[in-house]
Parts: C-alpha cells; structure tokens; sequence
C-alpha cells in the first residue's frame, strides 16, 4: 500500500521509556503529551497542560481495561478534577496542538470522533456514558479536524495507545492481489476449517469467510494462551467480526492480525506454528519457506 512516509519525534522527558513523553510528526500542528499519574504534579505544569484540547485517560477497574475521553479549554484543571473524582486511571494523554489554536468547537469534534472510533474498535471499555453529539464545524474545519485525526491514529499506536487502532480491513485493493502478495491457505482436516489470508503492509489479514474453530465449553481455562485466545474470539463475536457458521464460526470481514501465528492460534483454537501450518495455494510452500524465499531476493 503506498502510504507517505512520516517522521515521528519522541521524547522522553525524564529519559524514562514509562515517563512522560511528548509525541510530534513533522508538518503537522498536533502535540500529545503522555502523561502517568504518578508525575501528574509535573505534567500539569508544562504549558500544554493549560492548553485547550482533548484527552485520554486509561486504567484498569475490576481488572478490565478502561478508557475515558475528554474535552477541556484548560485540560490542567479537569484532570485535577478527575484525579479526586476518578481512582482508577493509571496514565493520561494530552492531545493539543504546539500553538494551542484548538477551540472548544474543535476539541468538542475530536471527542466525538474518538468516542465513536473507539466504541467501534471495542478493544477497551469506556466510561464515557453517552455519545457526545459533536459541534457545528464548517466543512473546511471538519476536513482540517479529520486530517488531524489521521496522523493521530499514527501517533497514538507509537505510544502504546491502541484502543484506537482498528484490525478490520473491509477491502484489499485489487492492486495488493499479486504474484508478489501470494494467498496462504490454512487446513484443519480434522474439523472441516479452511482460511485464506495475505500478508498486506506487514501484517497477516484473514480473509473474509474464512473458518474458525469455535472454543469448547470444556477446555481447561487455567492455561494463559486458551484465555487470551477465549478472550480474543469473544471480544471478535461481540464486534461482528466473527460471525456463526454451523458448529464453527466466520470472518464477516478480513481482519488483520500481527502475525501468521497469532491468526493461527485464533482459528485452529490451539497454540499453532504459522509458518509452517499456513501454506501457498498452489504450491503447497510453507510461510517459512515463502519468506526465506523472499529475504534471499533482498540478500545483496
């Protein structure tokens, strides 16, 4: 896919990875500033503290992931207002601009949009009770917020933050299917499951109507690897990513997982070795054949 190259610069304020750091793109007006609770008195003397702008706030409540999003025209004075209202946040982020020329409109647009894109990758709970209805943007300032937003989607993963980051891919373009983009093709013979999947941008997408073997009731739980995958075929039902199909279940969309391991170990409903259970149609070639294949290519 050709997506225009970006320079992302962190830094990190107190030469801590798990501190507070500040995030900015080149040629883009943003700034995010991530903050943990415990130099809450720091982070809210710097001078984007005071700024108008929208914020993030992210924790853990009964052992569940949890998320908050806000708008303030001086975050400073909300986020001390959450520290005594709020317990179970953990970090903040900041998202403003270097010139602080965000305003209450404009930060009112971001909320909404967050919440929304949030909501629909589902990764994460939300406190937030109601959708926000937005504001009355112009055309032009919903295209400039929206520009913004793109870039913030790129930013926000960089700093561990991917309760934002959606993994359904609704299309492949036409252009990605070719000789150089080869369809992997995954069999479990024993339950009757097929999967079709391409490596796209460096990720492994599974392809819609591609089969999934849905957990038994009786699988000891106590194991690390079943729950996350349990959790993870749950969360994926719940979104309609996964949909049901006789006694197994659907993709309803391609959806992108970070590795042929991990789409592996989602669809055959075990710990799988991907590179060698995901093979070529057509040739029968393992993933890790098919990539010693192309890093020989790249060799000088």
């Amino acid at each position: 896919m050709n997506h225009i190259s970006r320079s992302l610069q962190l830094f990190f304020i107190d030469g801590r990875p798990d501190g507070m750091l500040t995030a900015e793109v080149f040629n883009w007006t943003g700034h995010v500033l991530r903050l943990p609770r415990t130099q809450l008195k720091d982070g809210l003397g710097r001078p984007e503290a005071r700024f108008t702008g929208v914020y993030v706030l992210l924790g853990e409540q009964d052992g569940t992931p949890l998320a908050y999003v806000g708008e303030a025209e001086d975050m400073r004075e909300r986020l001390r207002q959450h520290a005594g209202s709020k317990d179970w946040w953990d970090t903040a982020i900041l998202i403003t601009t270097s010139a602080n020329n965000l305003h209450k409109a404009h930060v009112r647009y971001l909320e909404s949009r967050l919440i929304a894109i949030a909501r629909d990758v589902n990764a994460m709970a939300l406190e937030n009770g109601n959708q926000p209805s937005g504001s009355s943007l112009s055309e032009a300032d919903r295209a400039n917020m929206e520009s913004f937003l793109e870039t913030l989607m790129m930013v926000l993963p960089a700093i561990r933050v991917d309760n934002f980051l959606s993994k359904k891919k609704f299309s492949i373009p036409v252009t990605l299917v070719s000789d150089n983009k080869p369809l992997f093709e995954l069999n479990v013979k024993k339950h009757g499951i097929t999967a079709k999947a391409r490596v796209i941008d460096g990720e492994m997408i599974v392809l819609e109507g591609s089969l999934v073997k849905r957990p038994s009731e009786h699988q000891e739980r106590e194991s690390t690897g079943l729950t996350r995958r349990r959790r993870t075929f749950f969360d994926l039902e719940v979104q309609g990513i996964l949909g049901k199909a006789g006694e197994h279940n659907i993709f309803t969309v391609d959806y992108a997982f970070s590795s042929p391991s991990a789409a592996g170990d989602l669809i055959t409903g075990r710990s799988a070795n991907g590179r060698t259970e995901w093979k070529v149609v057509g040739t029968g070639q393992t993933y890790a054949d098919w990539e010693d294949a192309q890093l020989a290519e790249a060799a000088p």
